[in-house]
This record gives structure tokens, sequence and C-alpha cells, in this order.
């Protein structure tokens, strides 16, 4: 991207990242003025509108694109540091990434450990709901992100690590109270259910699976856990019913505190690595790091369906149904 200078694009960087004008001048060292100066000339200079001027400051879809240039171009510049023996000046690199709570309490840790453990490197990492951390991506706002979406981000690369899965899982005093006596795909409806917040909709994906001809069968009574060690605890404590990541729920299910209501019926998220199409050493460490965890952790992928024939059809399954 030519002809934008670095520090306009650095500026509309900070000012994304503090949320103000007046906190960029803080971390810049300069006035709001030229805070605010600088980022109009850079909007003069690509006939663009890149900031909306809410607080929190937000980027239009052309900011964006000026920020994920931004940030890569810093990436790039830490990369070449490191290899020409800076490092130390430049301290140790940063590299924000997205992630699942899920995957944040199982699995995703130790990759980071262990690419962490001989790179002088610091995760900044955002928690959201896989299905919106490829927004994060699109936004610049994170180099990588483990997602649920198969289809690339603009200038992001993408595989494939595995499938998550979750079963219904609750407390027995829970189905004594809520569920017995009536067949589970009409009970389970009208039973409070524990969701990770307003964006999950996986309770109600399995309740769409035990009755596919209610289209728009949903909890009704939900409890709101934003976290997922505190989702798991409320199952077991009593509160609702909920899905469990099958690496979360081993231990309960030896230990009688939690049952499984319908066994038949996991449902299975897919997870990809999506990350910026950028030649980066700690990048490309922790990618492999990921990989490698992936695999040892989660279901494999469910293999990509061949092409249909000319003439002929294709697979009439969805391609990662649920196991």
């Amino acid at each position: 991207m030519p002809g934008l200078p670095l520090d306009q694009v650095r500026t509309l960087l900070a000012a994304v990242d503090e949320g103000t004008f007046e906190a960029a001048a803080e971390a810049l060292h300069v006035t709001p003025s030229a805070v605010s100066q600088r980022v109009k000339a850079l909007e003069q200079r690509t006939g663009r509108v890149l900031l909306l001027r809410t607080k929190p400051v937000r980027p239009t879809p052309s900011g964006e694109v000026v920020i994920r240039f931004g940030r890569q171009l810093a990436r790039l510049e830490l990369d070449a540091g490191a290899e020409l023996g800076l490092g130390d000046a430049l301290g140790p690199a940063t590299l924000p990434i997205a992630v699942n709570a899920d995957s944040l309490a199982t699995w995703f840790l130790p990759a980071l450990a262990e690419a962490a453990a001989d790179r002088d490197v610091l995760f900044d990492l955002h928690r959201d709901d896989e299905d919106h951390t490829a927004a994060l991506l699109r936004q610049g706002r994170v180099m990588a992100a483990v997602t649920s979406s198969p289809h690339a981000v603009q200038g992001c690369s993408v595989r494939a690590l595995g499938r998550m899965r979750y079963r219904a899982m609750a407390a027995p005093r829970f189905v004594a109270r809520w569920l017995a006596g009536r067949p589970l795909r009409e009970a389970l409806p009208d039973a409070p259910a524990i969701v990770f917040d307003r964006k999950d909709e996986l309770q109600d994906r399995f309740l769409r699976g035990l009755a596919p001809r209610r289209a728009r069968a949903a909890t009704r009574a939900r409890h709101c856990m934003p976290s997922s060690e505190a989702f798991l605890d409320a199952v077991a404590a009593g509160l609702g019913w909920g899905m469990i990541p099958d690496m979360q729920a081993g231990p309960h299910l030896a230990a009688g505190t939690l049952v499984e209501l319908a066994a038949r019926r996991p449902v299975d998220v897919p997870l990809y690595w999506q990350q910026w199409k950028l030649d980066s050493p700690d990048l490309a460490a922790v990618a492999e790091a990921v990989y490698g965890a992936a695999a040892r952790e989660l279901a494999p992928p469910v293999p990509e369906p061949p092409p249909a024939r000319r003439g002929g059809r294709g697979p009439t399954g969805p391609g990662a149904a649920a196991g």
C-alpha cells in the first residue's frame, strides 16, 4: 500500500487501540490535536472515512484495511529487527490472537507455552465465540484466530484443526426434577439451560437436532455464564443443562456429578486456524505448536467431500455431521 505516511498509519492504530484521540495522544507523546490532524490527513490521502468518532472510536471497513496494513508492517519491522540482532532493543514481540473460550480452557494454552519455550514472544489473547473470531481478523485486531469458518478472511490462510465434540449433560438431580417422565425433545426446551453468552447457540443447535421438524426449537430459560470453567461448574451444580466438551466432561462422568442426556447425539464444532499470510518466524512457530496440540487433543477434521462428477450427484449429507 504505497504512499501512506507511516506516522499517520501508526497514529490511526494508536487511536483504535487506545479508544480515544486523547489516550492515543498520551501513548504517542503528542497533543490530541496532532492525533486528529494526522488521522484527518490520512483520510484525505485515501479519500475515505477511516474512523467513526465515537467513544471508543471505531474503524470503518476502509479503516480496517489500513489497520491490517499497519499491523502487518509493524510485525515485519519486529521480525527484521530480530534477524538483524536488534531484538533486545526492540523488546519482545507481541502476537494478538483470537480464540474461543472452550479451546482456551482445554487444549490451546499448552500450545502457546510450547511456542514460547524458546522464543521471546508475548501473547495478547482476545476471547470470543468461535463463530465470531474471524471478525477480529477482518478488523485487523488480531494476527491469527481459532475460528469455526473454513472460508479464509481476505489476506489470510486457513487450515483445519479438528473437531471439538460437545455432549448434552446435566446433574442427576436436575434430570430428576426437569426431565423425568417426558420425552427429552419435549422436556428439554422448558428446562433451564446454561449458555456462555448471547452469541452461544450450541444448546439450540442440539435441540433442533432432537426435533428436526421444529426448526425454531430454542431454550426458553437461560443462565448466562461467561466463563468456560463457570459454565461447567453451573451444569454440575444443577443450575441447568448444557453442552460440555468431551475434554472437560470425563472427571464429572466418572464421579457421577454429570450424566449424558443423549449419548448418540454429540455435536461437533469444526475448528480452523486462520492467520495472516505473513512470513513471520514467531507466527509460524505458534501455528506449528497449535497444529500439533490440535492433532493430539481434537477429533480429526472431517475430510472434504470429493467434487461431484459432471452429470452426477454429490454427497447428500452434511460434510461435518456430528458422529
